[in-house]
């Protein structure tokens, strides 16, 4: 048997991995795996991985994608069931051997051992600690900052052109402030949704005609709609946000030159959120926005979605963090592939309930 790092690394990696065949039967899994899993690498081995894991998460398309791309998949705090154990929160890596395309690396890093390591929560835990920091205090840092605005508007009127430009700085940079701001006021306050039975393309329309406008201007935009997708169940208002944000990441990844970037719609009924008690959510709405940028940062590729962690020198790191809870809150699914020339955000969402389509 061929495993992916010689049999001494393999041994003494600190977080479980499994070896995935071609027909997504466990092929071979590390010693951090058996504890993971409370089993044997002889029992489990041959099975499906799907039968030993329930991943809150449709990990067998993602399996199919990682296949199909060649570029590693990372999953996010996602709960992760084996056995009789209580769901752990994990992140998963999904990558294909380079030497077996067909055959899959999967890495599970529970939010528990990575605290231990250092990581993990303990980083999630500092970073929720900030912002409700920031959150407290943005009110009060808000009011002096308008007043300086204000203060330096008034002296402006009575200066020359030359100390006018030092004025209109004052100016321009408090209001960038208070912008970063509200948006830690955002993070911290967001409401639960409120649902209703929505077409998403309207709403994903009408953030693309803001974003022509605005930030993605210089940007082509191509639309690939499935024109008889079903209503979603979802909060117009922040899912316009979610796609704002990602057409916002898209348009500043491709630079001055500008770039394209298509929306794509489509079903998928394959499609399903495991539970941790062992049932299914279907999650067959899907929306794909792909730019054709330089790709994610590979130092950061695996934690895109953590507050504070931005791949741009002046981001805040807050707007997939952002996308990242409202898509949680309505029990969808958020993932991304990223390649140079490709990366691909991935949403899928729930359709309207039965009982809501009667009413």
């Amino acid at each position: 048997m061929i495993l992916p790092a010689p049999g001494i690394i393999w041994a003494s990696l600190p977080i479980p991995a499994v070896l995935i065949a071609a027909d997504n039967r466990i092929e071979e899994i590390n010693p951090a795996a058996e504890l993971f899993l409370n089993a044997s690498a002889r029992t489990l081995s041959g099975q499906p991985v799907l039968d030993a894991l329930s991943v809150d998460a449709p990990l067998d398309e993602g399996f199919a994608r990682v296949r199909a791309n060649q570029a590693a998949l990372f999953i996010n705090d996602v709960d992760v069931t084996s056995g009789e154990r209580p769901p752990v929160q994990c992140t998963i890596q999904v990558a294909p051997l380079q030497d077996a395309p067909n055959r899959l690396l999967l890495l599970i890093s529970p939010r528990e051992l990575a605290d231990r390591l250092g990581r993990g929560t303990s980083v999630k835990a500092a970073a929720k600690s900030a912002i409700g920091m920031a959150e407290m205090l943005a009110h009060e840092i808000k009011n002096p900052l308008a007043g300086i605005s204000g203060a330096a508007q008034l002296l402006s009127m009575n200066l020359g052109p030359e100390d006018r430009e030092l004025t209109d700085l004052i100016v321009e940079e408090t209001r960038r402030v208070v912008k970063l701001l509200e948006q830690v006021e955002q993070f911290g306050n967001l409401r639960p949704p409120d649902r209703v039975a929505i077409n998403l393309h309207d709403v994903l329309d009408r953030a693309r005609r803001s974003a022509l406008v605005g930030f993605g201007s210089r940007m082509t935009f191509v639309e690939d709609y499935d024109p008889s997708l079903p209503q979603a169940w979802a909060d117009p208002d922040q899912l316009q946000q979610v796609f704002l944000n990602l057409l916002k990441n898209a348009s500043e990844a491709a630079g001055p030159g500008g770039g394209t970037i298509r929306l794509r719609s489509f079903y998928d009924h394959a499609l399903r959120r495991r539970n941790a008690d062992g049932t299914g959510s279907a999650l067959p709405l899907n929306i794909e926005i792909i730019d054709d940028g330089p790709g994610l940062p590979p130092a950061i590729a695996g934690e895109i979605f953590e507050p504070f962690v931005s791949g741009r020198p002046n981001g805040t790191g807050l707007g997939l963090a952002l996308v990242s809870k409202i898509i949680s809150d309505h029990d969808g699914w958020i993932a991304v592939d990223s390649v140079p020339g490709r990366t691909v955000f991935r949403l899928s969402l729930p359709m309207v309930p039965n009982e809501r389509r009667k009413a």
